[in-house]
């Protein structure tokens, strides 16, 4: 190897502990809070091959290291240090191995062959691609998080001449967390235009918005996620198809149809119909108590959907139900704000009038 000077060695040291460190957050990201195993395993490996290095260079730069002599170990550049969310935590730590990867890359092309340059390179572009599904697989997680409460169904059959961001909005101010556009009796322009406006709408108030049946909407408007019924696109073709930040709701009315569709790729399950509705003809009432059986055995989120009220809300929700879909609860109401804000406080514990 090349004889290296005591300022070079202090710069491989530096950056070789950078590019472990940066990973080792990125690692712990995927393992603890994704349960990833393939992310985790491909930083782990990335980890354990950037800085595994000749024990005779590893002896060099401790020698050289000098943390207290280093002037920028101080030195805080503007907005550093302040709370940041995963997004930013994940983009900063895989930022700084690029970087440190990127420096590395430069050295190796002057020390000969203990350092290798290519290797750097293909790690540097290779992390760019796992920066990019870990940040989606953290915003999908994130979204999964948010799918409580009050979920909401705007079927544009329901909305009788009223404006369709008007009932969204109402619905929204009365406490509904989730939006879902259901649309089938209008054709793919109106449905792309419908869905436009609701995505733009939540986006502003910081609501989930979710296109029923439609993945070509889906994509179009960039949903936060997709439902499918049973009848609809298979999960599984859904799932590949969908990019990897988005989140995919699959409609079930046993055991075995959850378990399939967890299988398949579902992020959570619409399950019902808890009560006889006046929205879908002979549509099968599973109760309450399918909910309990459901989640006992799958631990993915489950959404309540049919015949959901004032009623029997409180049922739904003491049997584990993670969100309440309603939609002529709140679209048939006079005042719509005001049904989905007494639906929101029966969910959140009140009691009914």
């Amino acid at each position: 190897m090349k004889s290296l000077s005591a300022s070079q060695l202090r710069i491989i040291d530096a950056n070789l502990n950078r590019i472990g460190e940066g990973l080792r957050v990125l690692e712990e990201f995927a393992r603890l809070s994704l349960n990833d195993a393939g992310l985790t395993g491909q930083l782990k490996n990335l980890r354990h091959e950037m800085v595994h290095i000749d024990s005779r260079l590893q002896q060099q730069l401790l020698l050289a290291r000098d943390a207290a002599g280093d002037v920028g170990a101080d030195l805080e550049a503007s907005g550093q240090g302040k709370p940041q969310d995963f997004t930013g935590t994940i983009t900063a730590n895989a930022r700084r191995v690029q970087e440190s990867l990127r420096v590395m890359e430069e050295l190796a092309r002057e020390s000969g062959p203990d350092l290798k340059t290519e290797s750097y390179r293909k790690a540097r572009f290779s992390l760019y691609t796992i920066e990019k599904a870990l940040l989606a697989k953290m915003m999908r997680q994130d979204k999964l998080g948010r799918l409580t409460g009050l979920y909401v169904i705007i079927d544009t059959e329901f909305l009788k001449g009223r404006s369709l961001t008007d009932v969204a909005s109402q619905a929204m101010r009365g406490g509904a967390k989730i939006i879902q556009l259901r649309d089938k009796e209008h054709g793919i322009r109106e449905f792309l235009a419908a869905a436009g406006r609701l995505r733009e709408l939540c986006t502003k108030h910081d609501v989930l918005f979710v296109v029923n049946d439609s993945l070509e909407a889906a994509l179009a408007v960039d949903a936060d996620g997709l439902h499918v019924g049973r009848d609809d696109l298979p999960v599984a073709t859904a799932r590949r198809l969908l990019p990897i930040d988005k989140i995919l709701g699959a409609s079930a009315r046993t055991i075995d149809e959850a378990r399939k569709a967890k299988s398949e790729g579902a992020d959570y399950l619409g399950v019902g119909a808890m009560d006889a509705t006046t929205t879908k003809a002979a549509t099968e009432v599973v109760g309450p108590e399918r909910i309990r059986e459901i989640k006992r055995e799958i631990d993915i989120p489950v959404v309540a959907i049919g015949g959901i009220n004032e009623s029997n809300l409180s049922n739904v929700m003491e049997a584990g139900a993670d969100a309440a879909a309603v939609i002529s609860a709140v679209m048939g109401a006079a005042d719509v704000e005001k049904a989905a804000r007494r639906l929101t406080e029966i969910i959140k514990g009140g009691s009914r009038e």
